[in-house]
């Protein structure tokens, strides 16, 4: 049964993962092309830097509780740590 519940959490957070990333290139997508389609700016605007926003935040918190119940090993904690900080 752990091993259940391991492989239901990882992909429970994967999927996650996978969906904040694919909204956010959508977001930043549908940005560009309003700009491209915008005869006041000729250039693109400078991206805003990236902050840990809310959605970021929830997950590692998810991330650590699975980790405290024993679900993740140290090594799994950490690289989905390292990807969710790096998208």
């Amino acid at each position: 049964m752990p091993g259940l519940l391991r492989g239901m959490a990882r992909t429970a957070v994967v999927a996650g993962t996978a969906t904040a990333v694919s909204n956010r290139v959508s977001r930043r997508q549908a940005n560009r092309w309003a700009v491209q389609d915008s005869p006041d700016y000729p250039q693109e605007p400078a991206p805003a830097p990236v902050a840990a926003g809310p959605g970021r935040v929830e997950q590692l918190k998810e991330l650590a509780g699975l980790k405290e119940q024993g679900v993740l090993t140290d090594e799994e904690f950490a690289a989905e740590k390292a990807r969710i900080l790096q998208s």
